[in-house]
């Protein structure tokens, strides 16, 4: 069965990713789209397992490994202060917006800050496949979005960690935390000196491919430790991927690895974001999924717009910056598994904010392409 449901997934995910390229849309906008088709939302042919989950993981870490491996580390450094400016205005416009929306609903206090919390994250995952497909990964607005992607999953991180320590025993001591993130750290520095060191001594080992199984491993490790930590395993893939780029393997695992996992496994990572959508009491709370769907897609698009903006960028980049900071992605659902468990908010809630969560996710490519295409008319 959970073979038949693999069978599916991928086969609908190219069949989709196919069709929505023939209307002139990112291949990834099919893949989100086949997930919803043949999810419980509307056919359930398919159901989230354990299989999907882990397999959907995979392709996520090696998605933002090869991101990784892309990225030029000069340009990251040079648009810092934008990503940084992106990054703090793409997190107070959704944390005030969602806040402001649970005090309405009747929510307490806590239950409305991680309302907020969970659309201040971004998963940069989309927009990264969108910029890869429309050849602008090296852009100015693309570098400066993964640098703000990576710092708004820290915040959300470490004010998810303030919540749930603050509701399970009333702790809101930061000093473990800052903890883990220097040991992720200090990790980091010790592979940016000795992994490439260490990938010349594997070359040397009699097997078939020692130097891409090594790099494998590299980056399966970094997505572990950073989880260990407490941090997103795709920061700690982003990072190994950063650390081999300046090797001589670059190429040759874009060539041999890229191409089976954009075939085999990123696909089932996208379509799985498709596959959590629930439609369950929705008639029950319509007003509040179409308030929380405007206020995902208007406080990104704004408030990173105008992060990018004060740093410099024209009104066009600053729009394609904010409309790539919009997708909440696998960050945001898996913030919202969370706080579903540590009761961080009501669960007649859960479904409204999962079918927001994926209305920002699906509209994120259709959006970015248009406005890619606008500005480079201009």
């Amino acid at each position: 069965m959970l073979l038949f449901q693999l069978v599916v997934i991928l086969a609908a995910a190219k069949l989709c990713g196919h069709l929505a390229v023939r209307i002139g849309q990112p291949g990834v906008l099919g893949e989100l789209i086949a997930g919803i088709l043949i999810g419980p939302a509307v056919l359930n042919i398919v159901t989230p397992s354990e299989l999907i989950t882990v397999l959907s993981e995979i392709g996520v870490i090696l998605l933002m490994f090869f991101a990784g491996l892309e990225t030029d580390l000069k340009e990251l450094n040079r648009y810092k202060y934008p990503s940084i400016m992106v990054a703090a205005f793409g997190v107070i416009f959704p944390m005030v917006a969602g806040f402001m929306i649970g005090e309405f609903a009747g929510m307490n206090t806590v239950h409305s800050l991680f309302l907020g919390l969970v659309f201040a994250a971004t998963s940069v995952s989309i927009s990264v496949q969108t910029f890869k497909e429309l050849g602008e990964f090296s852009s100015k607005e693309s570098v400066t979005v993964l640098g703000a992607a990576i710092l708004d999953d820290i915040i959300a991180i470490v004010g998810l960690s303030i919540l749930i320590g603050f509701m399970s025993s009333g702790d809101t001591n930061l000093w473990p935390l800052f903890g883990k993130f220097a040991v992720f750290i200090a990790f980091s520095v010790l592979a940016w000196r000795g992994l490439p060191w260490l990938m010349k001594i594997l070359a040397r080992l009699r097997v078939y491919e020692p130097r891409i199984c090594a790099a494998i491993l590299a980056c399966f490790t970094f997505a572990f430790v950073a989880e260990e930590l407490g941090l997103s395993a795709i920061i700690g893939s982003f990072m190994a991927g950063l650390i081999l780029a300046k090797t001589d393997l670059q190429v040759e695992l874009q060539q041999k690895i890229e191409p089976l996992a954009q075939a085999l496994i990123i696909p089932v990572f996208f379509a799985s974001i498709g596959l959590s959508m629930q439609l369950d009491g929705l008639k029950e709370h319509i007003w509040l999924v179409v308030i929380l769907c405007v206020m995902a897609v208007f406080t990104k698009i704004i408030g990173s717009g105008i992060g990018a903006l004060l740093t410099g960028f024209k009104p066009k980049s600053a729009l394609i910056v904010g409309t790539a900071m919009m997708s909440r992605g696998e960050v945001a659902l898996i913030l919202a598994a969370l706080g579903l468990q540590q009761a961080l908010f009501p669960e007649v809630y859960y479904a409204p904010i999962l079918i927001a969560i994926i209305f920002s996710t699906v509209l994120t490519p259709v959006l970015l392409k248009y406005f890619i295409h606008w500005n480079r008319k201009a």
